[in-house]
């Protein structure tokens, strides 16, 4: 079969033998699958990665010297099956996977190990138990967006974003897209989104944000500076609570500390707005702790490959959450992609451009530029 192999941060299309279903796996011919940004991380930063994943228990990252089959965003149709699998769909029903791989070794992150060859090939091979059918009516360019999807709605849900809060997107690269794109389909009346690129903030718009910043003009942060469900100084919070005891004990007999607490349970005291940082770049954390509003709740998104810096007194004197948010779970996965088959979620404003093997170096480069592409998808029979 053909591949794209990467091989000291050089892409090249290869010929390699066709893989074989291992027990509990399926062999999938690969229709389509995405180029995330993990991928254009791993290609520069493989070895960095690999040393954190290794303090984390995985000791198979993939490193520079290694030769890896990566794709880990991919729809494919069934081909066969290995030994000790129930067989659940006929050949050629359309499925997609969780990227991840059990072998006799353990389990590999599909994509990113040289144990799990990826979705940038004509063939590959997926573990039976997280492969999940396509619902019919599906497009299959819409499939293939299923898993960076369900890295937006596990953020989603990592932030307990209700309908009525305000949500700031800082970033609209891909996974910045895909954030924007689930919090509407969550329902979620208002939502920011601040990037630099003319581009992007068009692509945003599409994706359904109700508000689109160009910081270098305005602060995505001047929206919360006479909103008063929000506090953006400490004496805010301080005369909030000064003002609220002398209304309170203006009242005889007021209990006024069950008050208190019967305000917080209904959720009717000051919070801040949901922020997600999409960008994944030292400082980025720095500005939105410093520029936020008080009480925000910060969920990061963006991976940042290198060591960064944050001030937590400020963190702590502002009161902000700090969340972090990686993957998915398998519930999550499932419900993405039924979102996607209901129509809840198009995906549409995401996808930028289709490539066979052939051109997938290019696409690598073209991915650098933020006004060409968002998304592009590898079609290997192109």
């Amino acid at each position: 079969m053909r591949a794209v192999v990467c091989h000291e941060q050089d892409l090249q299309v290869t010929e390699l033998p066709d893989p074989v279903p291992g027990p509990g796996q399926v062999l999938l011919r690969v229709l389509r699958t995405g180029i995330c940004g993990s991928d254009l991380h791993a290609r520069v930063h493989s070895d960095a990665t690999a040393d954190m994943a290794a303090e984390v228990g995985y000791d198979h990252f993939m490193r520079s010297g290694s030769p890896v089959v990566l794709g880990h965003e991919f729809v494919g149709e069934v081909v066969s099956y290995g030994p000790r699998t129930r067989g659940r769909w006929k050949p050629g029903t359309r499925v997609v996977s969780m990227p991840l791989l059990e072998t006799d070794d353990g389990l590999h992150m599909t994509g990113l190990s040289p144990h799990a060859p990826g979705g940038y090939a004509e063939l590959m091979v997926v573990s039976e138990a997280v492969t999940f059918e396509v619902p019919d009516g599906v497009d299959v360019e819409h499939a293939a967006t299923t898993e960076p999807l369900a890295v937006a709605w596990h953020a989603v849900r990592k932030g307990r974003v209700g309908r009525k809060d305000v949500a700031v997107v800082v970033g609209c690269g891909p996974i910045g897209l895909a954030v924007v794109l689930m919090l509407k389909a969550h329902g979620v009346r208002t939502v920011v989104a601040s990037d630099y690129s003319p581009g992007r903030r068009a692509l945003a718009e599409r994706c359904g944000a109700d508000v689109v910043v160009d910081p270098a003009v305005e602060s995505p942060w001047d929206r919360f500076a006479d909103d008063s469900r929000y506090l953006t100084t400490a004496p805010d919070l301080m005369q909030l609570g000064m003002s609220t005891m002398k209304r309170l004990r203006a009242v005889p007999f007021l209990p006024w500390p069950r008050v208190f607490q019967a305000a917080e349970k209904l959720g009717a005291l000051p919070t801040g707005p949901v922020v997600f940082e999409c960008v994944g770049v030292p400082g980025i954390i720095e500005q939105v702790v410093t520029a936020a509003p008080l009480q925000s709740r910060i969920v990061v998104v963006g991976v940042c490959m290198e060591p960064d810096t944050f001030r937590p007194s400020m963190a702590i004197n502002k009161e902000v959450e700090l969340r972090f948010a990686f993957c998915y779970d398998p519930a999550e996965f499932h419900t993405t992609l039924q979102m996607i088959a209901a129509g809840t979620v198009d995906p549409s404003p995401l996808l930028t451009g289709t490539v066979g093997l052939d051109e997938v170096a290019d696409a690598f480069a073209w991915l650098a530029d933020p006004e060409q592409h968002a998304k592009i998808l590898v079609d290997p029979s192109r």
